[in-house]
């Protein structure tokens, strides 16, 4: 009686449909967004989302492995869909840092549980440092981009560029990123 069950697959996708649109509500109005907007987005009742996820936490948690999840897998596909892999680095960057706008909102909700946030962050780094190198590698082996940044560094000076995005609305943390992303390139290094 007391095994769990593996999720039937329209569960699953039912799951991913409210995780979709709570990460994209959140992206835009940040963690406290009201869940009848979540609810709205993603077509269902807010007892739907209560009942998958019954305090904002759970669903702050659930959004952010849903993200890390999205990003991973966002990788090779990004580089096995554009022919620079510069440009699949970009591409990638920016859904790094729509992650992370949910990242920094998460770190707020769970300050009372250290633990819990560390082993997130632990989490994020396993599976999200590989990617980054992947996609490094690729674009530093094509000889489009320098090859003096290491995966952390650059998921590092992202994250540190991102800091303040929530508290200006004037700040474009996504514009600095993108000549973050273009200072990599080996043509700079002629200029």
């Amino acid at each position: 009686m007391g095994e769990h069950k593996p999720k039937r697959a329209d569960a699953r996708r039912n799951e991913k449909t409210l995780l979709d649109a709570a990460a994209a509500v959140f992206v835009a109005s940040g963690v406290d967004a009201p869940v009848r907007d979540i609810a709205a987005k993603a077509g269902v009742g807010m007892g739907t989302i209560y009942r998958h996820f019954p305090t904002r936490a759970d669903l702050i948690i659930a959004v952010y492995r849903h993200q890390v999840c999205a990003c991973a897998e966002a990788g090779p596909a990004l580089l096995a869909a554009n022919e620079s892999p510069h440009t699949a680095l970009a591409r990638w960057i920016d859904l790094f840092v729509d992650f992370l706008v949910t990242k920094h909102g998460l770190a707020g909700v769970l300050q009372s549980d250290n633990a819990g946030f560390e082993s997130l962050h632990a989490y994020f780094l396993e599976q999200l440092v590989p990617v980054c190198t992947e996609l490094l590698d690729a674009a530093i082996a094509a000889g489009e981009i320098r090859a003096e940044v290491r995966p952390l560094e650059l998921m590092r000076g992202v994250g540190n560029l991102c800091i303040g995005a929530d508290s200006d609305p004037r700040y474009d943390a996504r514009r600095l990123v993108r000549i973050l992303i273009a200072g990599l390139r080996c043509e700079t290094m002629d200029a």
